[in-house]
């Protein structure tokens, strides 16, 4: 099982890319592919969305088409998405990569009640493109210890985790 994961966060080092990174240690017999590439994509334009596409939209697309399910990490901006992350959704509007495709949306942010209009708009993003939408995962960053230059999944969150993981399989 190929699991791609993107972290809806810009910034390298970002608590949201410390998590999917957390995800993958704390899960090491699973295959995580992290997706880095959407900062270059370029911005959505209707009018831009046909062959040759930019190479970066080809990249992306190819790494929605080859993996198994996908997990999304987002923070909250303005009570919404960041803006990166609905650009890179708007890319596969009309090429369908998450048609069908297992998907567990996260948000991350520091906080209850943060995340919970980001999530919302994250969902009605997703039911758009007709991913199949496993369970939504609010996890919160005062619940999560670091060590060092590393996050810690709290014993909550791997549990969390581990069953959301299971729905991901089908």
């Amino acid at each position: 099982m190929n699991i791609l994961t993107l972290s809806g966060s810009a910034r390298p080092g970002s608590s949201n890319q410390l998590l999917l990174e957390a995800i993958a240690a704390a899960f090491p017999d699973y295959r995580f592919t992290h997706f880095t590439g959407l900062p270059q994509l370029p911005l959505f334009l209707p009018d831009l969305d046909h062959a040759p596409w930019p190479a970066p939209v080809i990249e992306w697309r190819q790494a929605l088409q080859s993996a198994t399910a996908v997990i999304i990490t987002t923070p909250e901006y303005i009570h919404n998405l960041p803006a990166l992350l609905k650009n890179a959704l708007e890319w596969i509007a009309s090429s369908g990569e998450l048609v069908g495709k297992p998907v567990l949306p996260i948000t991350f942010t520091p906080s209850t009640p943060r995340g919970e209009r980001a999530m919302q708009s994250l969902l009605w993003s997703l039911g758009a493109l007709d991913a199949r939408i496993v369970a939504e995962l609010p996890l919160y960053q005062n619940e999560m210890e670091r060590e060092g230059q590393r996050l810690l999944l709290s014993a909550d969150a791997e549990e969390m985790m581990e069953e959301a993981l299971k729905l991901l399989k089908g």
